[in-house]
């Protein structure tokens, strides 16, 4: 539908036939990142709005609806200092600096003359509630997740369960209208909607469609006034966002070859630039090494030697085996493993110096050797109890049950630390549908096991579930409140799990075949504070 007769450039929008889950046509809009003439015959990169960006791509010109074109605004130009003329774009420093500078000078002008420094903006205080993002916001629990006790009630069971009031000598909590309560020493946002159910399973990935549409909005810990807040003196790998160009939005790499599977990137990762002109980029299964062409890997699989990901084999049962990797003593192997990840992860930098991370990488095992199947990493020392940085399972292995294997390991290796933990946010939308996910069955599993006493309703407290399960107060009760089970009645809290939410569980039980045997785990934490042990 494109007319040739008008020139379609970079920041054009327009809409773009695409074909959704159900194989039906729509007509999306989308915007022009990229242009490109092969033979003769143009080509356009396009990201499809309010999508995520795993679904762009290049397109033809038949797929373009020319009637519906929309052209981009020009930015308008902007006096320079002394009114010398400019082109300069406005930015959202320069807009509050000048806002300031305004505000000061007319300050002065009352002032007898006087001149005021302009006021240097202070850093914001962080509470829990900013660390976590608009996609997993943490609600409200009736009462201090430290003290109150919650009951599990049954409506439809003969089973139900009892909870105690809060001490009156220390008030954490207020009531608000709706019988629910606040927590106000952590600031957290409200409810938002229930999201809409993923398509067809509680693994992470779900077919290219619209549940893959805008990735969480606030990306990066940013301040709320728009300006990034200074960078985090730790290991994280969140991205800020603030260096995103049009390079970094497009995917380089077209098809990368691992092992007997062929995969197609989902974003931007930086791989050598001489790489990305390649219609396949070959990786060696065992060591992650690149290669430009299938000569160049058999001559290498020659002189190869691991069969296995290097480091140490802390789990086995049957054909799954996980093994940890310390991103310094091995770090061609981490970095080479970083840059695949990046292929399938957009909330994440990446960093070469992989010195103060740990990676899990979980393996597949067969005659030819131990294949890579899903990863994930976590920072030696965590001041945040993050116990994540960056998790994945390979896109031939998704919706299996593997996201959840991997979850499920990552909390038990905490069980083993004596330590609760959390994933590093954001999340991206997948991995917060397997956590839910995950959060949701191992709650649900406690609270089902829960037995009475004397003929009393059941009792346990927030700190007893984050205790036996490792998963921080603060996800357990986000996820308490998404599957809406707490409700207010005669003065006390009481979780009522109705007959829909039990079958709806030992249904997800029954398929859940992959599970982590706490007995075929051979773990040994260590004391990372001390930098002898790097």
């Amino acid at each position: 539908m494109a007319d040739h007769s008008v020139e379609i450039t970079e920041g054009c929008r327009l809409p773009v036939l695409r074909k959704n889950q159900e194989n039906e046509d729509e007509w999306p809009f989308a915007e022009i990142l990229s242009v490109k003439d092969i033979h003769g015959k143009k080509l356009y990169y396009v990201h499809y709005i309010d999508f995520n960006k795993r679904l762009d791509e290049w397109v033809t010109p038949d797929r373009l609806d020319i009637k519906k074109l929309q052209f981009p605004k020009k930015e308008a130009k902007t006096p320079m200092k002394d009114g010398l003329p400019g082109s300069r774009p406005s930015s959202p420093e320069r807009d509050v600096k000048k806002s300031l500078d305004l505000h000061v000078q007319s300050a002065s002008a009352t002032s007898r003359g006087k001149t005021l420094p302009t006021p240097k903006r202070k850093a914001e205080s962080v509470s829990l509630a900013t660390q976590v993002t608009a996609a997993t916001p943490v609600p409200s629990l009736p009462g201090s997740a430290e003290a109150s006790q919650a009951s599990v009630y049954p409506t439809m069971r003969d089973s139900s369960f009892s909870i105690k009031s809060r001490d009156e000598h220390e008030p954490l909590t207020s009531l608000t209208t709706n019988g629910t309560t606040s927590i106000q020493r952590h600031l957290i946002p409200p409810l938002p909607g229930r999201k809409r159910k993923s398509c067809g399973g509680t693994d992470e990935v779900c077919p290219a469609d619209k549940n893959a549409r805008s990735q969480n909005q606030h990306d990066s810990q940013d301040s709320s006034d728009g300006i990034p807040s200074a960078p985090r003196m730790t290991g994280s790998l969140v991205s800020d966002r603030s260096h995103d160009d049009i390079v970094t939005r497009m995917k380089n790499i077209d098809c990368i070859e691992l092992g007997r599977h062929r995969l197609k990137p989902w974003y931007f990762s930086p791989y050598p630039q001489e790489l990305t002109s390649l219609l396949i980029l070959y990786l060696c299964e065992f060591c992650l090494k690149y290669l430009k062409s299938l000569k160049c890997l058999q001559r290498h699989l020659t002189k190869c030697n691991l069969r296995h990901p290097p480091g140490n084999e802390i789990y086995r049962k049957g054909t799954i085996s996980f093994f940890e990797i310390d991103g310094r003593k091995n770090k061609a192997y981490s970095q080479n493993l970083c840059l695949l990840a990046k292929c399938f992860l957009d909330h994440k930098t990446l960093y070469y110096d992989t010195d103060p991370f740990l990676f899990y990488v979980m393996t597949e095992y067969d005659s030819k050797g131990f294949h890579i199947v899903g990863y994930f990493s976590k920072e030696k020392e965590s001041t945040e109890d993050y116990n994540v940085a960056c998790i994945l399972t390979l896109p031939p292995y998704q919706r299996r049950g593997y996201g959840k294997l991997l979850i499920e390991f990552s909390y038990e290796l905490s069980k083993v630390e004596g330590k609760t933990g959390t994933p590093e946010k954001p999340l991206s939308d997948l991995g917060l549908l397997s956590y839910r996910s995950y959060w949701s069955q191992t709650i649900l599993e406690i609270l089902m096991d829960l037995k009475s006493e004397n003929g009393e309703r059941p009792q346990i407290t927030i700190n007893e579930i984050s205790e036996i399960t490792s998963v921080k107060k603060e996800d357990v009760i986000s996820t308490l409140q998404y599957l809406n089970l707490i409700n207010y009645y005669k003065g006390q809290y009481i979780l009522t799990l109705s007959e829909d939410i039990v079958e709806g569980h030992e249904h997800a039980m029954q398929k859940r075949h992959l599970r982590i045997d706490p007995k075929c785990l051979h773990f040994t934490p260590k004391d990372w504070s001390k930098r002898g042990k790097w």
